[in-house]
């Protein structure tokens, strides 16, 4: 599932835009992600943070709620940029999200000069629940009932 060059620094170039709209006043960390989709369309999206920390979502959730939204069904990559000079990956939350469209999703990490490093989704979380471990056999074993 190779991406050219080209495509690559599209996306980069995309998520970096993407940022500008980030709404940070908290962290005053920007993110902005590009995710490509099957039929290599591109959807957006940048981290929105609120004051209840816990109902904040970070760009890649939110590239990729957009993509679901508009109608994609697969993930092949999701591009990640912030405004800082090393390379920055998703965090678990997002890492399972991507992970539910599949266990070959491309993640690039990128800087705004368009230097960026590439990892597969489950170099990042090698041993997360997904939903392929749902299809897994189960043990049967004694049912524990307890008393009321």
């Amino acid at each position: 599932m190779d991406i050219s060059e080209e495509l690559v620094q599209t996306l980069i170039k995309k998520a970096s835009a993407a940022k500008i709209n980030s709404y940070a006043p908290y962290s005053n960390f920007r993110v902005g992600a590009a995710v490509l989709c099957d039929g290599d369309q591109i959807f957006v999206g940048a981290n929105v943070e609120n004051a209840s920390y816990g109902l904040t979502i970070c760009g890649e959730r939110t590239a990729i709620f957009n993509a679901i939204s508009n109608g994609a069904k697969q993930i092949r990559a999701v591009v990640v940029n912030t405004d800082v000079d090393k390379f920055k990956w998703c965090c678990g939350a997002c890492c399972s999200v991507i992970l539910e469209f599949g266990e070959s999703v491309q993640v690039y990490s990128s800087k705004s000069d368009g230097t960026y490093e590439k990892k597969g989704i489950r170099d990042l979380v090698p041993f997360a629940f997904c939903a392929s471990d749902l299809q897994e056999k189960k043990i049967s074993g004694p049912t524990i009932m307890l008393s009321q």
